[in-house]
This record gives structure tokens, sequence and C-alpha cells, in this order.
């Protein structure tokens, strides 16, 4: 999983931020660099064809690999073409077509995300999956170091062309780390099937051989499916499940957006952030989801899930402290840390609450319908902190921040107590 979560963190950079840079260096305008960030559309909207990973085998490569190493694989490849393609465009007079290439990549990326969640899923049993998004996390943060940092250096003694031809060839890392895998197995379930079948009766779909009938009842099967699966096992549960997962992640990002202006309102300069956001973020973060891990497997997914809602809020009450105080490189440091060791721990407790919500026949749509709704209302909410900010100031912004983050306390407490389905 360390070497699956690298391959998954490589091209996310070199299709945003890091390509921005590359834009920024040959001079490309900023409202053309603007449009770029588009690109990243195609994270958000995975969703839309998980059901083709779930239901259909990539050609060739699942008779070698099986289905989900088939389509991890394949999305790599398609990865390692895309950006060795790029590095080899004039960006003067070729910036179509590198946009072009940078969607292509970004697909690529985003397909093989839907895979390997799917994968991580089946190959351990429940209790085991703090423990694999603590390892995931752990390779995705390395990988973004070397396609942040990384290529920064490489541009700056050679170019950015060799830059993307060294990430290019990095993804055999997590090509070979795909070879080697276990394949997971699945089992049939008839309940499954017998959901599908009262589905397509519901929807009035023929049992015709006809290629529109067959392409309905495909459809019915593998997008109706398993919206219809998940609430009929969760039962009126299922709607305050959902609930949950789209405020889980709100006070963390609501923050996250306002943090590295905060930083530099405070008068800390470029290196005093870079330093402390990047040394103590990145260790601490990794701390942080190895003890979420741990807490998972001695606890079960709930208590810590709701231990990691809790403490999350209550370190954005650190940066309203903060706020009020005079600037201090050392407790910018200890805020910094304890912000990022709270956000570790949720998001292993998180992603494998997530994991726990899926079922083995639909394991990549589901899920890949749970990070969509993770991400979405929380950026909404995002994007009016600065005006929060400019009415009323960081340290009011911070406690706001932490104030939507009782939802999600409240829904866990809710959720753990209701029914052991649920846990």
């Amino acid at each position: 999983m360390i070497f699956l979560g690298f391959s998954a963190g490589l091209p996310f950079s070199l299709t945003s931020s890091t390509l921005s840079a590359w834009l920024a260096d040959e001079d490309v305008s900023l409202s053309l660099i603007g449009y770029f960030s588009l690109v990243g559309v195609a994270y958000s909207v995975k969703v839309l064809w998980a059901p083709v990973v779930d239901r259909l085998p990539f050609p060739l490569l699942c008779r070698w690999l099986g289905k989900r190493r088939g389509w991890i694989f394949g999305a790599q490849i398609g990865i390692a073409l895309g950006l060795f393609a790029m590095s080899g465009l004039d960006i003067h007079q070729e910036l179509t077509r590198m946009a072009w290439l940078a969607v292509w990549v970004a697909f690529c990326s985003a397909t093989q995300d839907v895979a390997i969640d799917a994968y991580r899923i089946e190959i351990v049993v429940p209790e085991l999956q703090g423990a694999m998004a603590a390892t995931y996390v752990f390779g995705y943060r390395l990988s973004l170091l070397l396609a942040g940092a990384g290529v920064f250096y490489i541009a700056e003694y050679q170019n950015w062309a060799v830059a993307y031809q060294v990430m290019a060839l990095a993804m055999f890392i997590g090509m070979v780390a795909t070879l080697l895998a276990p394949e997971p197995i699945r089992l049939e379930d008839e309940r499954v099937g017998r959901i599908e079948q009262s589905v397509e009766v519901a929807l009035g779909l023929s049992e015709s051989g006809a290629l529109p009938a067959r392409l309905l009842r495909w459809f019915s099967d593998a997008v109706v499916g398993p919206f219809v699966e998940f609430f009929q096992r969760n039962g009126k549960s299922g709607a305050w499940i959902l609930l949950l997962i789209a405020v889980y992640k709100m006070s963390d990002i609501a923050m996250g957006i306002m943090a590295n202006p905060f930083y530099l309102e405070l008068g800390f300069s470029k290196k005093d952030i870079a330093d402390v956001t990047k040394v103590f973020g990145f260790l601490m973060t990794i701390v942080g989801t190895s003890v979420g891990g741990v807490l998972v497997a001695r606890f079960g997914i709930m208590r810590p899930l709701l231990f990691g809602a809790v403490i999350v809020a209550a370190t954005n009450l650190l940066f309203a402290a903060l706020a009020q105080v005079k600037p201090d490189i050392m407790l910018l440091a200890g805020v910094i840390s304890a912000d990022n060791l709270s956000g570790g721990i949720a998001s292993a407790a998180f992603i494998a609450y997530l994991s726990s919500l899926t079922h083995s026949a639909y394991t990549a749509t589901q899920y890949a319908l749970f990070s969509s709704l993770m991400t979405l209302p929380a950026k909404l909410i995002g994007s009016i902190s600065g005006d929060l900010v400019a009415e009323f100031g960081y340290a009011a912004f911070f406690v706001y921040s932490a104030v939507i983050g009782v939802p999600a306390i409240v829904l866990a407490i809710l959720l753990m107590r209701s029914r052991p389905a649920a846990l």
C-alpha cells in the first residue's frame, strides 16, 4: 500500500501545483494557468466512470492480473505515457496539446484512485483498514514531496522536461508493486443478485436480448444497484451516514484554505512557513495516520472516528489562540504539529469508516461516491472563508471553523449508538 499510495499521489501534483509552476516559469499568462486548474475536476467526478471499473474488465490486462490489478496497471501505463508525452512539448507552441495531455493524466490518475481504493478495501478485513489507510497516506505524502520539491530541484539543475521524464519513470515503482501484489478474492453475493433483479423489475426493464435492453440492464445493475444496496443494508441510518460523510471534513478543509494567508499576515517568512509546514507537517501527519491505524485496530472504527472529529475541531481553536498572541516560530510549530497530528488520526479513521460502508460487489462505485461527497460540501463552505476573515478577522474565523465541526461530532455519536451495522 505504501508503493500504491506513492503511485496515486505522484500524478496529482504533476497536473496541478507543479504544472502551474512550470507554466508560470515559461511566462504563460495567469489567466491561462487558472484555466489549467480545471484539470482537477477529473478527481471530483470519478464517480461517473467508477461503475465501469467495478463491472467491466480492462482489456487483456484483467485476464493476466485480475480485475483490480488490471485496472490499476492499465491506469499506471496511461499516466506514465502521458507524463512522458508532456515532457516533450514546447509549451509556447503546443499549449493546447499540453492541456489535453494534462486532462488525460488526471483522468488516468482518478481511474487509478478508484481501482486502488477498491483494492485496498477488498484485500484485508475491516479491522485492518485503518492500518491500510495509514500506509497508503505515507506513500501518498512521499510522492507529493517528490512531485513537488523533487521536481523543482531537477528543473533547477536540468530543466522541466527532464523533471517530468523522471516522474514518468517513477511510475514504474507503482507498476512493480501492482505486479507483485496479490489479487483480492471476490465472492458472489446472492443478495446482490436479487437486488439487481428487483431494480430491473421496478424500472420496467425487459429481458430482451437486444443491445439497447442489455445496456439499460447494465446501467441499472452498475449505477442504480449500488445506491439501492447501500440504503437497503443501512436502512433509515443511510441518510445520516451520508450526512456525516458530507460534514466530517468540513472543519478541516475550511480552516486549511486560510492557513497560509494567516501565517503570512502574522509576519512569518515564506522560508519559515515552508520549513515548519513541510518538516513538522509531514512528520506529524505520518505519525497521526499511524496512530489512527492503531486506534482502529484496537478500538474499532467508530470511537476513533468520533475522537478524530473532536480533536480536529479542538485544534482549530489553537489557531484562534495563535491569532491573539505575539508571533513565535516555536508556538507556530507546536500548533501546526497538533493540527497535522489530529488531521492524520481523523483521516485514518475516516478512510477506514468509508471503507467499511462499501459492499464487495460495488466497492469502487460506492467508495468513489463517498469520497466525492466528502469533499464537495466542504469546498463549497470553504469558498466563503476569505469573506469571513475580511469581515470578522482570523480569530473569529478559526472559532467558526471549530464550530462547524460540531455536527460531525453529534452525528458520529448518534450513529455509534443507533445500530451495530454502522460500527
